[in-house]
This record gives C-alpha cells, structure tokens and sequence, in this order.
C-alpha cells in the first residue's frame, strides 16, 4: 500500500500524491514553445522548500523525453553546493552534460568554453536542459551561466532558421530553485532577463482532500472531513507539511502513535500537539535557521503585530528573500498587498520559538504568599484578575525582564511583540501546575494574536492587540464580539498593551461592551508596558 512522504521527491508508485496534470503542461509547453520551429522558452521555476519544483520537473522530463525532436536532461546540482572553485563547478556541469548526451572527445573546462558545448558542432539534436537545486550554486556561477544562456537565447532569436538547424542547439533550459536566483538577490542586476517564471504553488482544498480520499480506499481507514479541512486550513496546502501531517496520522512518528479505527478530529488534536511542540520538521527547522538572525528576525517579530498589517512588495529584498523561502505570503487589498504568514502552522512554531527565544520570564510569577483564590479555582479562571496579577508582575519586573528585548531600528521601541510573547509565556507557566493548557491562536494570519485557555473544560480567549486610539478600540471591540461568537463563546478579553493609561481612562475604557448583532460580550482591559 501507498504511504505518505514528505521528505524528497515523490514515488509515484509508492506514495500518495496529486497529478498536477495542468502544472506539468504548462511548464512543458513552455520549454517546447509556443512554436517549436523557432525554439523554446528559457524558464525559471520556483516555490518554497517542500512544495514539489523537483517532482513536477521529474513529471515534465519524462513527458519532454517522448518527443523525438529533442534530447531532454535534467542534471541535479546539489552536490555541487560546498565547492567554491568557480571553474571546477563549471566543468562539471559541463561534465554532467557532456556524460548524459554520450558526447565523444568533448572537454570543457573554464567559462569561456561553456557557450560551445551547445553549438552545432558539439551536438546534433536540439537539447532541453533542466537544471534542479541551480541556486545552490555561488553567485559568480549563477550570474556567469544565465549570461550565457542569455547569449544563446539572443542568438537563436536572431538565427531564422528551424530550430534543429540554429547555429546554437540549447531549445530551451528550466532553472529550478528556492529564491528569485536571477532577480533581486543580484546586484549586479540580472542578465538572464529573457525567461518567464513558472511558479509552483500550493496544493488546493480540492487536492488535499483528494490525496486523502485515495488513502482511505487503499487502506480501509475513514479520515473525517473535518480532519482533512483542518490540516489544509494549518498548512495552505504546503505539499510537505500536507504529507507530514498525513504520515503522522496514519503511521506516527517517535511517540506519537496513531490509533486504530477512523482519524478523528481528537486524533489529529494529539498529532498536532506533537507537530507543534515535540517534533522535529526538516522544513520548518531550516526556516528557523533563517529567520532567527538578522535582519530577518526582527522582520518577523514586526509581522506579530496588530496595531496595522505590514505592505508587502516583491521589490523589498528581504520581503521577497522570506516570501521565496516560504515564510511569509502575500494577501490582496483594496489598492495594495499586505504581508501575511503562509500557513498558521509555521506561525505557531515562530511563535513558540521567538516566545522562548525573546520571553525572560523568571520562576516567581507573584509573591509565593499571594492568595490566589480570586484568580483561579477548582472549576473557574477569573481573566480580569489573571490579567491583573501580569500586571503586577511587569511592573516589578520590567527592567531586567525587558533589558534585552529586541526594539526597532527607527525609534529604539519594543517591538509589540515581545509583549504577546511574554504574557504567553507567562501564562504558560502559571498553568503548567494547575492543569490548564495555553496556546496561541492566529486567526488571519496577521493582525490578530489570540491566547486561547482551557481549564476544567472550559475556554477561554484573549485578543491580543495593541492600543492606538480610540477608533481603533471601538473597531477593536466590535470585531472581538464577531471573533468571540464564531468561537461559540458568551465573553471574550480583548487585551490591549499600551505604554501608560491613567485610573480615569482605565475605568471608562475596561467597561463591558455588549452588542446586540453578536452573542459574544467583549470585556476589555489594559496593561500597561510603560514605566
């Protein structure tokens, strides 16, 4: 029977996956071209970690090789990612391709050659090359080459005879990697500046479902919907972690051992668990790796806030550095485009990492003498007090707990995050004896932080947002009592941090906002960050 595989390139005979016949087409069309007389497009393809550029190009060659007028390759150059000799790379590539067409006497070993290795005197059929993990290789390399194939690509336009007859024989070439390899990253600025660009997105609803669907008739084993609409709703069809999930669920992973009988939602609350906080992820680690320095790092913690969403623009290198690598998406406004997380899985991790990375919160989180009962008994948690007793502790520890909290660059503040990440980290903590669990919610993907309670079951939620006036609280509280009966809920908190708010204004601002349309009552309340 199949499995589910999320590391490497598919099996399509041993594992699960979606045909992406219309993908495969289109990148198949365009290196064969439009008309094939006059010869093929050159191509990049790109996508995020994980999201299938290697499978689908896998899928293209064996389709390309079907085709008599040409001889198709596709060379995979991730061995040659630690070699920083720029001419020993260059030759084997050369090597690669002289070897996979069975060229005789060919020997190409500098820069200068590589051009002739594509001329009618070294071959005879016209050559599709596709070339994986290309931005593995140095900058140099990858500038180097593309101004090749750009010569090439020039001179065969100009060349008006039959493609098999040019004075150069490269038809087409695919250039298959991670980031923008010939964009923004070069700032010599690009000479490959005649290929179009093949994305290759995320899987849809319809195609995660249907991966689902074909497991349940090979196995026996029903998946509820619910459970499938849940993990495309967390990954946004992110074909690794769609296969992770699916791996986790049906065969398990060090601890986390399925059950028999049907995947229910219960059973993928406990893989989820472990996915978010006990498992290792090879994607979601290597995204860490990368975002945890700067400048990335602070461009991620800025994108936790929710006083306004961040632009987005494909021109801001670092925007578009964190957009390739998959981090962050992008979502489309009335006349411009925000910044958003791609899926709230990778959010809940950053969250969680930044958290523990950022939070200093110590061992004592009240007086060990202070009665408690008014903030948590057997049956009920009191928020209003819970938010008071972090109150009390912030302002006792603020300076050494903020000491060495990231700020911005502009104006030397705190970035807003730091603030959800301490009272997550607190609350954390204060729970961790007392039976409930606490965990963040992320219901946009930018813009709104929830910290959602569970004890004795009950739930409870907190909307995490920063104060900027007083508009922006009375928006602030309308969209808490939407937010607060979608979750079936009586009351949400809606936690607004501000640097300072006088006993006038605390009292009139922490009133109870009830509205008639919403089920849900909003109880607002304040802490205050500042000295």
């Amino acid at each position: 029977m199949r499995k589910f595989s999320s590391y490497g390139p598919v099996d399509n005979d041993l594992h699960y996956y979606v045909p992406r016949k219309r993908l495969i087409e289109k990148a198949a069309r365009q290196l064969i071209g439009e008309n094939p007389f006059k010869g093929g497009s050159y191509i990049t393809v790109w996508a995020s970690r994980q999201c299938g550029k290697t499978w689908v190009m896998r899928e293209v060659l064996w389709k390309l090789k079907k085709d008599d007028r040409f001889n198709v390759l596709k060379l995979n150059l991730e061995s040659l990612k630690s070699e920083k000799n720029l001419e020993k790379i260059v030759g084997c590539i050369a090597d690669m391709i002289v070897n996979g067409l069975g060229l005789k006497n060919v020997s190409i070993k500098t820069f200068m050659e590589f051009g002739s290795l594509f001329s009618r005197e070294t071959m005879e059929t016209p050559l599709i090359l596709i070339m994986d993990e290309f931005d593995v290789l140095p900058e140099e390399v990858i500038s180097g080459l593309a101004g090749i194939f750009r010569n090439i690509y020039i001179e065969r336009s100009e060349d008006q005879r039959p493609s098999s007859e040019k004075q150069y024989l490269l038809h087409s070439v695919a250039l298959i990697g991670v980031r923008s390899v010939l964009g923004v990253e070069n700032v010599k600025g690009s000479p490959f500046n005649i290929q179009r660009s093949l994305h290759v997105p995320g899987l849809t609803h319809e195609e995660v479902n249907s991966m689902f669907r074909w497991y349940e008739q090979e196995s026996g084993q029903k998946v509820e919907q619910e459970v499938i609409d849940r993990i495309f709703y967390e990954t946004q069809g992110q074909p690794g972690l769609v296969s992770w999930f699916g791996e986790l669920l049906t065969e398990g992973m060090e601890d986390c051992i399925p059950e028999k009988g049907t995947v229910t939602g219960k059973k993928f609350e406990r893989a989820y668990k472990f996915a978010v906080h006990a498992l290792p992820n090879n994607n979601i680690l290597n995204i860490i790796s990368k975002v945890r320095v700067n400048p990335y790092r602070d461009i991620v913690i800025e994108l936790f806030k929710t006083g306004k969403k961040s632009i987005f623009t494909y021109d801001d290198p670092y925007l578009n550095f964190l957009f390739m690598i998959g981090v962050i998406d992008r979502e489309e406004a009335a006349h411009e485009f925000h910044t958003r997380f791609s899926c709230p899985f990778l959010q809940k991790r950053l969250f969680n990492y930044f958290s523990r990375e950022i939070s200093r919160t110590g061992d004592y989180l009240h007086d060990p003498f202070e009665n408690l009962d008014e903030i948590i008994t057997k049956t009920d948690v009191n928020i209003v007090n819970l938010i008071g007793l972090y109150q009390k502790y912030l302002e006792q520890n603020r300076d050494w707990l903020l000491k060495e909290a990231p700020r911005r660059k502009t104006d030397l503040r705190i970035f807003e995050a730091v603030f959800h990440f301490d009272l997550y980290m607190y609350l954390k903590l204060f729970f961790q004896d007392k039976g409930g669990k606490v965990f963040p919610e992320f219901p946009t993907g930018n813009g709104n932080v929830d910290i959602i309670i569970r004890y004795e079951k009950k739930m409870y939620a907190l909307e995490l947002k920063s104060f900027k006036d007083l508009n922006a609280y009375k928006k602030g509280l309308i969209q808490a009592a939407e937010h607060g009966s979608e979750l079936k809920l009586d009351q949400i908190f809606l936690i607004f941090f501000t640097e300072g708010i006088d006993d006038v204004n605390r009292q009139r601002l922490e009133t109870e906002y009830e509205n008639d349309q919403y089920r849900a009552n909003v109880k607002p309340l304040f802490v205050a960050t500042g000295k």
